[in-house]
């Protein structure tokens, strides 16, 4: 099996990570149950009341459930805010992640060549990566949050448990980071060290590689010279004094520029 034939099936197996975590992401949206909180009262009855991010819920034991939206937008806690915007800006980023996975991954081929391929599949990893970090500060900060209220002695409000909406967003979330972080790492390793191989290292000239210092370059031209006294018996003799003295000439111009 050819290493493209592995890096496709990666490709297939994290796409369909990646959706399911987004599936869940967007599943915890509707649902009521973030938070949740029993209260059983001196008649046959029990109240459970339970929340999410939207609207308060409060049901009975006979089955009557009332659900009450929030009423006032900037009435609300600046957490709960910022749980609404991530989780929103994760569902948008896994959704355009998506689109670039698809029109990058190997195994569509719509795309243009393997780099650009690459790099859009690197691009939606990483919307994958950011989306999945966005919902798991969230969730995490919002289940956080209950934990502290629910242990803290000195909290005199009614305390609330966390529900099953938080564990699907963390679920989710989690498929989410997995699956972008691999995608990030074949898709970048496919994507740029191709263009570094298209573009060799620059070769600089020898005179710029290695400066001579004035005392080698005196020392050179001494030996050169010397040699170049010596009779002239051969032809060859006679091209190695002709090319002594052109490098001693030479040197003697890098000897006075330095």
């Amino acid at each position: 099996m050819s290493y493209r034939t592995v890096v496709m099936y990666v490709e297939i197996g994290c796409f369909v990570v990646c959706l399911s975590g987004w599936i869940l992401v967007c599943s915890t949206m509707p649902i009521d149950i973030w938070t949740w909180s029993e209260i059983e009262s001196r008649v046959l009855t029990t109240s459970h009341y339970f929340s999410n991010l939207w609207k308060n819920c409060v049901s009975d034991s006979t089955g009557v459930t009332d659900c009450k939206n929030i009423p006032s937008l900037l009435a609300l806690n600046w957490d709960i805010h910022m749980c609404r915007a991530l989780i929103i800006i994760s569902i948008i980023l896994a959704f355009f992640g998506s689109v670039l996975v698809l029109v990058g991954m190997k195994c569509t081929k719509i795309g243009g060549s393997e780099i650009v391929n690459a790099r859009l599949t690197f691009a939606g990893g990483m919307n994958y990566l950011i989306g999945g970090m966005c919902s798991m500060i969230a969730f995490s900060y919002y289940g956080n949050k209950l934990r502290a209220e629910f242990q803290d002695p000195y909290y005199k409000a009614e305390k609330f448990e966390i529900g099953v909406g938080v564990f699907i967003g963390w679920g989710g979330s989690t498929l989410l980071v997995v699956g972008g972080l691999i995608y990030s790492i074949f898709a970048g390793r496919d994507g740029f060290h191709s263009s570094s191989k298209r573009f060799p290292e620059y070769q600089f000239p020898d005179a710029y590689r290695v400066v001579p210092t004035k005392k080698s370059i005196q020392l050179l031209a001494h030996t050169e010279i010397s040699e170049s006294r010596k009779p002239r018996t051969t032809s060859g003799s006679r091209g190695s004094s002709i090319s002594g003295i052109t490098t001693t000439t030479n040197l003697s111009a890098i000897n006075a520029y330095v």
